[in-house]
């Protein structure tokens, strides 16, 4: 192990940042913190476990610093999540395969395999993998051999980050090392515990809080085994030997070590730890050929502190082109045009490089996500995902009051809105007090639930039991063999003839298992992990995410026997001015590329005054969300295909 000077490590520190400016830096980071200014607290069970309930705004005041940090109510988590910019295959109904630009998972692999959104709290995503990954795709294989991954029995867990590895410890030898009760050397010290001050050949690289590990023959501090290591309690202590600048201090839990003189054998280093450092082969290799179709699935609370890292792994089949990827939140506002991923005015990533986008959410909706990189292009060939935003709705504590909640946003001028001055407004308080109160669970509140509100209503009008993304897309085989052969591409022929529902055609779409693809590397891939059966229990009502990123096509879709009650339209909620519901119902809808609709399907026929189900749809009913465009009902032939999927009564 070398010896790192401190001029060195900020020598390296400064050309580090100076080549990420441009996210041109070929090597692969992320970033997931575990606190930040909005969320400061490391240990918040709201920021490593679950979500803080909703009981207010977060009142913020100036910090020590300067900044405005929270002093109470601290609202939202922080969130974390990596994808990898390549290339993929997919398999069409038909079982045609389709060679696709395509964004794949490089984090919450095992969730995504499973059809949930592989965004994580910092605890689950800065974890290194136990074992050893394999070649190829972590998700395809348990770990220990070739057997295919198993969606509901899973032996793949694992949900970190890829290729997470300790960042390389500093390293200095130490000149003197003395015990004494104060800074003053010398003085031997009989209590417990013990000033302990570490002087260095050089200048000390180590801070206030650090951990560090001392080390060497005879120095009687070797405490590697009975304790991890010590804290550093001072730096720049001023001593007999040496400038302040070569010497800090640790308080021992011991006393009578002794005291070294001119050791090159003792040194100290610092505590490796997970900081964003990665092993980029772990990356390469998972990364290669592992395009989804949709995108990974993205899901975040209102109040989050979204951290997503996009590492451009290049794109095997197609070396010749250096294609950067960026990722657009499409629809979603926001604060810095650096993170929206339009390259015009960010930031495009190069192969071998990483970049981390930062999102605060404000405004909870269904959004989407794709590149912005020759748009018409990376969309049609397969770069493009889902995203939802939870409302602070969720959190309301069991019982509190919704119309309550929703007025105490008003007085966060984050959210507040004056609907008779803004036209804008989309959340005004409800017309009508309905009394509704926050259920026992929802999935913000409750890791086993999948119940919820779609929005911050106040009325409990858009409360769902289960969701369900869709998204609505096209493939045109022929621009995608050009794609893999040469470009450019005619986007004049641009013409779809496979249509899919979360990456797959009927009747892939109501398989339940994961659609896997061997692909030009050798190894299978889970290229289409979400199937697009609906299931919804008697009674209950089902939320449909509903979002259509097609290059060149509207498309429609229609409910046979439970009619769709329709909430939300491009993640604002229907509701006018006054707060009278706009919400309809209706048997299909329509959507063109770029556009996105809520619809609850409500699997009870009739409910009582008081939201009770009196009559529920009967078990085992089996009904059809399906498009009556015949052209895309089909599978690049004319037999049934396409557009339509299956809605389970259970």
């Amino acid at each position: 192990m070398r010896s790192i000077t401190h001029s060195a490590v900020l020598l390296g520190a400064a050309v580090a940042l100076t080549i990420a400016l441009p996210a041109a830096a070929q090597s692969f980071r992320v970033q997931c913190p575990t606190s930040t200014i909005t969320h400061p607290d490391p240990t918040n069970a709201g920021v490593n476990s679950s979500e803080p309930a909703y009981i207010g705004p977060t009142t913020l005041g100036l910090n020590a610093n300067g900044f405005y940090a929270p002093t109470a109510n601290v609202n939202g988590a922080i969130k974390c999540q990596q994808v990898a910019g390549g290339d993929g295959y997919a398999t069409m109904a038909d079982g045609t395969q389709t060679y696709m630009f395509s964004f794949g998972p490089l984090s919450g692999i095992a969730d995504i395999a499973a059809g949930k959104p592989g965004t994580q709290f910092p605890s689950v995503f800065n974890t290194q993998y136990p074992g050893t990954l394999k070649a190829g795709d972590p998700a395809t294989t348990d770990g220990a051999s070739d057997a295919p991954y198993t969606v509901g029995t899973p032996t793949f867990n694992w949900n970190g980050a890829v290729g997470l590895t300790p960042d390389l410890p500093f390293l200095s030898t130490i000149f003197d090392i003395s015990e004494g009760c104060s800074s003053s050397l010398p003085g031997p010290c009989t209590a417990t515990p013990a000033t302990v001050t570490v002087v260095l050949n050089e200048p000390s690289a180590f801070n206030m809080g650090d951990h560090v590990v001392i080390s060497g023959t005879g120095t009687g501090y070797d405490n590697t085994v009975a304790n991890p290591y010590w804290t550093v309690s001072a730096g720049a202590v001023p001593n007999t030997i040496f400038s302040a600048n070569q010497a800090f201090q640790f308080t021992a839990n011991t006393t009578g070590l002794p005291q070294i003189t001119t050791s090159a054998t003792a040194t100290v280093a610092s505590v490796p730890g997970i900081d964003g450092h990665v092993d980029p082969r772990q990356i390469i290799d998972v990364g290669v050929m592992n395009g989804n179709i949709p995108a990974p699935l993205m899901a975040i609370d209102e109040d989050d502190e979204f951290f997503l890292t996009l590492s451009n792994t290049g794109m095997i089949m197609r070396p010749d082109l250096f294609e950067q990827h960026t990722i657009h939140f499409h629809g979603y506002p926001n604060a810095s045009s650096v993170y929206d991923g339009v390259p015009d005015a960010s930031v495009a990533i190069n192969i071998g490089g990483s970049f981390t986008y930062y999102y605060l959410a404000p405004d909870a909706g269904t959004y989407f996500w794709h590149c912005h990189i020759t748009p018409p292009e990376h969309l049609q060939m397969g770069m493009v995902g889902q995203l939802y935003v939870r409302p602070r709705q969720d959190r309301v504590p069991a019982g509190g009051d919704l119309f309550a909640a929703l007025a105490l946003q008003q007085t966060d001028l984050r959210t507040a809105c004056n609907s008779a001055a803004d036209i804008l407004c989309s959340n005004p308080l409800p017309a009508v007090y309905t009394g509704a109160a926050a259920p026992a669970s929802t999935v913000a509140t409750d890791p086993t639930s999948t119940a919820g509100y779609a929005y911050n209503d106040g009325d409990g009008s858009t409360y769902y039991d289960v969701e369900y993304p869709l998204q609505m897309h096209g493939f045109d085989p022929n621009f995608h063999f050009v794609g893999m052969t040469f470009n450019p591409e005619a986007f004049v022929d641009m013409k779809d003839k496979y249509f899919l529902l979360n990456g797959r055609s009927y009747p892939d779409t109501v398989n339940p298992k994961v659609q896997l693809t061997q692909s030009s590397d050798g190894r299978v891939h889970y290229s289409q992990p979400l199937n697009s059966i609906i299931n919804i229990p008697a009674g209950k009502k089902a939320l449909l995410r509903i979002s259509d990123l097609s290059v060149t096509e509207y498309s429609t879709l229609a409910s046979l026997g439970i009619p769709m009650h329709v909430i939300g339209y491009n993640a604002k909620l229907l509701r006018d001015q006054a707060g009278n519901n706009m919400d309809y119902y209706t048997n299909s809808i329509t959507l063109g590329g770029g556009e996105s609709l809520d619809v609850i399907l409500d699997a009870c026929q009739v409910r009582a005054a008081d939201g009770s189900c009196t009559t529920a749809y009967t078990k085992g009913s089996v009904f059809y969300l399906y498009t009556p465009q015949l052209d895309h009902l089909s599978n690049d032939a004319e037999n049934f295909g396409g557009l339509m999927t299956e809605v389970h009564i259970n």
